[in-house]
């Protein structure tokens, strides 16, 4: 089992939580008893509390994908800058007043293209998650939206499915992200949507993925539970192991730990309804799109 060629898995900036040089910095506050705050002094404790929480296995507070819309926005809206934070108002406002598809384009659609550049690319996510959300995007429409988008705008489409489609209907999207080599893409594709929708064979693969690319397996949603007492697994899993051992490879630290948990005896992972729909017909993106190519030129 050889592994493939894929985008190196380099740590990404929370979306929603980085805080850019631009950003407006909360004002210093003096407690009782005690010196003054220096604003870059709360901004690093911010950051710091943001990272370990972010970090705690099962603890994802700042993934797009797991935050609630409303919590989202409001946490983004205070890493932002002016300029930005009025861009992203007028882009919701927009998306709100004209959902759905519109024609060739529709201005929210513009708008995701834009993300990029008007609120940097650490809230790019975040920002056309909550333009995504607004438009009351389907699954038509998501689709479309991937279809046609940049890495980018497909990544920030993994990341809503979560909270704007209830059921299976966008698996496919998801199974097209886990094909290509992009490991932002693969990433995302095992966030909250993907863990309980992917059937199970289709889950382990997934699994495996992660451990041929180099994406932390922390980055799969649910891991523990769908990982727990799953014989099929600890079986690729080991023969994984064996074929990297014999070929005078590496074994990752990170295959051992999903080795563990799915040694553990427990209730298997629950089978999902196999009817869904096709995959779409598009080849799929193993070299990742330039991160924020608009679909249209801007004038």
């Amino acid at each position: 089992m050889n592994s493939p060629d894929a985008v190196p898995a380099t740590p990404e900036a929370d979306p929603a939580g980085a805080t850019p040089a631009t950003a407006a910095h909360p004002a210093a506050e003096t407690q009782a008893g005690g010196p003054a705050v220096h604003p870059a002094a709360a901004a690093q404790t911010h950051q710091r509390a943001d990272h370990r929480a972010d970090h705690e296995p099962g603890h994802r507070t700042g993934d797009p994908a797991v935050l609630p819309p409303a919590d989202l926005r409001r946490r983004l809206a205070d890493r932002l800058d002016p300029a930005a934070r009025a861009w992203l108002d007028r882009a919701l406002e927009e998306a709100a007043e004209h959902p759905g598809t519109h024609g060739p384009i529709s201005v929210w659609e513009l708008r995701l293209a834009e993300a990029g550049r008007r609120c940097g690319p650490d809230h790019a996510d975040a920002a056309r998650i909550l333009i995504l959300d607004a438009a009351r995007a389907d699954a038509d429409a998501l689709t479309r939206v991937y279809s046609q988008g940049t890495a980018a705008e497909r990544r920030a489409v993994l990341h809503a499915l979560a909270h704007l489609v209830p059921g299976p209907d966008a698996v496919p999207l998801v199974e097209d992200a886990l094909r290509t080599n992009d490991t932002r893409l693969v990433a995302a594709a095992l966030g909250p949507y993907g863990a309980r929708h992917l059937d199970p064979h289709a889950w382990r693969h997934a699994v495996l993925k992660c451990l041929f690319t180099g994406v932390p397996v922390d980055r799969i949603t649910d891991l523990a539970r769908r990982a727990r007492g799953d014989g099929e697994l600890a079986r690729m899993l080991g023969d994984f192991a064996e074929e990297r051992t014999a070929a005078g490879r590496s074994v990752p630290d990170d295959l051992y730990r999903v080795l563990t948990l799915a040694s553990t005896d427990g209730p298997a992972p629950p089978t999902p309804a196999p009817d869904r729909p096709r995959a779409p017909h598009h080849p799929p993106a193993d070299t990742p799109h330039p991160d924020d190519d608009p679909h249209v030129k801007e004038t």
